[in-house]
């Protein structure tokens, strides 16, 4: 199994369904309505997915549940070979942006990262983008108040529609002061304009990036600042962007220059796992181990980690 390094995943998303049912059992909750017949997760289109996610969080009460969810979550994505992996996590759903409950949040999060040594983890706080540019300021806080060792990165992610990033700054700027990693989620529904947009924020990485395709003048300016893109295939065609593997960018973005990773955004959501993103990559683009060790080795110099860890991670890809 090749290894692999995972740098998008939105630790509420990647929440199995049995495992939030299971939760809503037993807390006596009735979820129902966020599932369909086989038991997936239910949604139609984005707005409705981002709906059924949130609701899906409304049994992540505690810093026990999450405790709980962070420890599935790793021994799934080390049962697919991810030996290192960064995770969305949200103040907004850990205690509501209360300084004091997010640290307890944390504290359970990251016991339960370590008792999963196989993988390494490291957490990206994030701010949703729906919510405001003042929510997001309480939750930069939060992020600045707690950047070390095991969070190590900002982004924003939610609904690309809403405001400009530059309605954001102050959170980001926050962040980056507290040495944290920047990324941002942006060209995924918003097309290229969100991309420019959220350039200004001053970025490393961007989450999915992939509409920058539709011009090429960006698409250059990408490749040549050496912004990396945090690219979630499957993700982009359960979510209707393209049809298929086939008609995904990521090979054009990387024949241009462009630095791409892959990962799996929200996985059981999207029906994917790295294994599969691997296997519809190689089956689409006839990507070797070649191919994936380079992608492995750009996620390396992208992470946001300390040097001792990227060392370690850059020796696993020669």
């Amino acid at each position: 199994m090749i290894p692999k390094t995972e740098l998008h995943l939105h630790l509420e998303g990647a929440a199995p369904p049995a495992f939030i049912r299971g939760l809503a059992s037993e807390q006596g909750t009735r979820l129902d309505a966020l599932f369909d017949e086989r038991g997936d997760y239910r949604f139609e289109d984005f707005r409705q997915f981002l709906r059924t996610y949130e609701g899906a969080t409304s049994v992540l009460r505690g810093p026990e549940e999450f405790a709980r969810l962070t420890r599935a979550v790793l021994e799934e994505s080390a049962s697919h070979g991810v030996i290192y992996t960064e995770a969305f996590l949200s103040p907004d759903f850990c205690g509501g942006r209360d300084r004091g409950a997010w640290a307890e949040y944390l504290a359970a999060i990251e016991e339960a990262a370590a008792a999963v040594p196989e993988i390494e983890m490291r957490g990206i706080v994030t701010c949703i983008r729906h919510f405001g540019p003042d929510a997001a300021r309480e939750t930069a806080r939060c992020a600045a108040e707690t950047a070390g060792r095991f969070v190590t990165g900002w982004g924003m992610g939610g609904d690309e529609g809403m405001g400009k990033a530059a309605d954001f700054a102050w959170a980001f700027d926050c962040a980056r002061e507290a040495g944290l990693g920047i990324t941002v989620h942006a060209g995924e529904f918003g097309g290229p304009e969100s991309v420019r947009d959220a350039l200004a924020l001053r970025p490393s990485r961007l989450g999915h990036g992939v509409r920058s395709i539709e011009d090429l003048a960006l698409v250059d300016r990408l490749a040549e600042d050496g912004v990396v893109l945090e690219v979630c295939p499957l993700s982009n065609v359960r979510l209707g962007l393209y049809e298929d593997v086939r008609r995904h960018p990521i090979e054009r973005l990387r024949d241009r220059g462009v630095k791409v990773t892959v990962s799996t955004d929200d996985p059981p959501f999207f029906g994917t796992t790295m294994t599969r993103e691997y296997d519809a990559l190689a089956e689409a683009f006839g990507w070797t181990e070649d191919d994936f060790r380079a992608l492995n080795r750009i996620s390396a110099e992208a992470a946001f980690c300390d040097d001792a860890t990227r060392a370690k991670l850059l020796e696993t890809f020669p």
